[in-house]
């Protein structure tokens, strides 16, 4: 008889035979740039998770360094916003300060910047408003400029998260033509209108002031779809294609895997990170454990890179 248990029985012998392993390489850890003077706060709903300016950031960035992990992604949380989200491609906006500012004091981190909107509008939502509704291709012309500014700030990578038909192509061309070809794109290929934003909206202050996101996020209910949507990104010069969010949506990782010859990445959303964090306050699971196993999830079903708030911590018990 074939026992299976005898490739069990001891850690050395499952060492030996585990197929995935989570490594610090696979980590991209976000972090929430205010601008300001002397901002340290915690996010309530995400424990752990600080907002920073500046003056307040390199103690976080030190320790993410010492970590040695290997890139973060920066979302920037602006003074004023407007209907355009304008301050998105000023050059002196807190996005291109936090760019400018890493680069120069930790030029070891590769720094990915989040290109979209929804922080930076008066209405939440992640473009130009026409019809109470967000207007793709005058979105687009606006994603250009902020792409482009991002860049000459001294971006590493740029990242579109607000699923804009042809956002890839509108980017590429932008930066090909401003002598930034070598810069390359991670697309938000499959990113789903889903329950498990709601952290992320307290964090970065953008909730819709009116209706939701569903006429350009995908609906969760569609799986084909999402390799649809990947096609394009792919097509339109995206370097790596991502799945967002990452627990629920292991199926589109694997799909994705299966079918594109393109590193691919996952978002562990504030929510699955949120929910983790309080069931684990509440002694009804083993908090470590969930987030180790949660990520070794999402490297098994097929992602090659994660972006996840618990970056620092797995980071930690993996250097055990």
């Amino acid at each position: 008889m074939f026992r299976t248990r005898r490739l069990r029985k001891t850690e050395n012998i499952r060492r030996l035979v585990r197929e995935n392993k989570l490594s610090v390489d696979d980590f991209i850890y976000p972090l929430f740039i205010e601008e300001g003077t002397g901002i340290e706060t915690e996010i309530p709903s995400m424990p752990g998770i600080n907002r920073y300016s500046l003056d307040t950031i390199s103690k976080e960035l030190d320790e993410v360094v010492a970590l040695k992990i290997p890139a973060v992604l920066l979302f920037g949380i602006p003074s004023k916003k407007d209907d355009e989200g304008t301050e998105t491609w000023n050059d002196n906006g807190i996005m291109q300060q936090a760019i400018r500012f890493i680069k120069k004091n930790y030029p070891s981190l590769y720094v990915i910047t989040d290109v979209c909107f929804c922080e930076y509008t008066s209405h939440g939502h992640c473009g130009v408003i026409h019809d109470n509704d967000v207007d793709n291709d005058a979105t687009l012309v606006n994603l250009a400029k902020q792409t482009v500014s991002h860049a000459k700030a001294g971006a590493d990578m740029v990242a579109p998260s607000g699923m804009m038909d042809g956002a890839i192509a509108m980017m590429r061309e932008s930066l090909d033509n401003t002598g930034f070809a070598n810069l390359p794109i991670m697309g938000y290929s499959v990113k789903y209108a889903s329950g498990f934003y709601g952290p992320f909206r307290e964090a970065v202050d953008s909730a819709p002031s009116f209706g939701d996101r569903r006429t350009y996020q995908m609906d969760p209910s569609n799986r084909d779809e999402g390799l649809r949507e990947a096609t394009f990104d792919d097509e339109e010069g995206a370097d790596i294609l991502m799945v967002k969010p990452a627990l629920s949506y292991l199926d589109i990782i694997r799909d994705l895997k299966n079918n594109f010859d393109r590193p691919i990445a996952c978002y562990n959303v504030s929510g699955e990170y949120s929910m983790v964090k309080a069931a684990a306050e509440k002694g009804w699971i083993d908090g470590e454990k969930v987030m180790m196993e949660s990520l070794l999830s999402m490297k098994r079903a097929g992602a090659d890179i994660i972006i996840t708030y618990f970056a620092k911590e797995a980071a930690k018990v993996l250097m055990r």
